[in-house]
């Protein structure tokens, strides 16, 4: 997280917009996890900065609900409820479809050819669920990306950080890993071929699926 910190601080980033960021980072990572407690001591000294920027950027935090006051633990990483989880694939499933129908339209073959390198290193790292889970977020960021719309892929991008709420990844359900490598793989297939009903219906498919894999880990919690 602090060399990610460092190459947002030479991107000549405000200094609360820098640690925000890192933090940000963090929770997409996993560093911090769902119930983790936050504290500005820890996280000034991770980062080498004052406390003041560190404040301002838990502000942000909490204004995005990424965390929350907890009595008597200060500033915690939010769990999500059922229904937040229910609402939060529904809005990935709108909107993911709709990068795929666009992506169908404008994915270059470089790209399409990119996509296909990922889904073969995600297939690869089976039975590494924090290796798949990373991987498809940049199979998922490239179809973002082949949309060629940036408001699109800003709301998607938005959703991201309420992912990292998650906590454990759905790769680490049984059976689910290769079925998701298949869904992947077709729905790049369906953008090669410039074929946005056939990619749009199957990133429907494919959220669908992983919503059911995600109330399988609530569930067995």
């Amino acid at each position: 997280m602090a060399d990610r910190f460092l190459a947002d601080r030479s991107d000549g980033l405000p200094l609360g917009e820098a640690v925000f960021r890192a933090l940000r980072e963090a929770l997409r990572m996993g560093v911090y996890k769902p119930g983790d407690r936050l504290r500005e001591e820890e996280v000034a000294t991770r980062l080498n900065v004052s406390r003041t920027p560190v404040r301002e950027a838990f502000s942000r935090l909490v204004s995005k609900g990424l965390v929350a006051h907890a009595p008597g633990r200060g500033l915690i990483v939010r769990r999500l409820e059922t229904s937040e989880v229910v609402e939060l694939y529904i809005m990935r499933e709108i909107l993911e479809a709709a990068a795929a129908r666009l992506a169908a339209r404008h994915a270059s073959d470089a790209e399409i050819e990119a996509l296909h390198d990922l889904e073969a290193r995600f297939e690869a790292s089976s039975g590494d669920p924090l290796e798949m889970a990373r991987l498809n977020r940049l199979i998922h960021d490239g179809m973002f990306a082949a949309s060629r719309n940036r408001y699109l892929e800003s709301a998607l991008q938005e959703l991201q950080d309420a992912i990292a709420l998650l906590g454990r990844t759905t790769f680490a359900v049984d059976g689910r890993p290769d079925p998701a490598a298949r869904e992947h793989r077709e729905i790049i297939e369906a953008m090669a071929a410039h074929d946005g009903d056939r990619a749009e219906a199957l990133a429907r498919a494919h959220i669908r699926e992983a919503l059911r894999a995600r109330l399988r880990i609530m569930q067995d919690a």
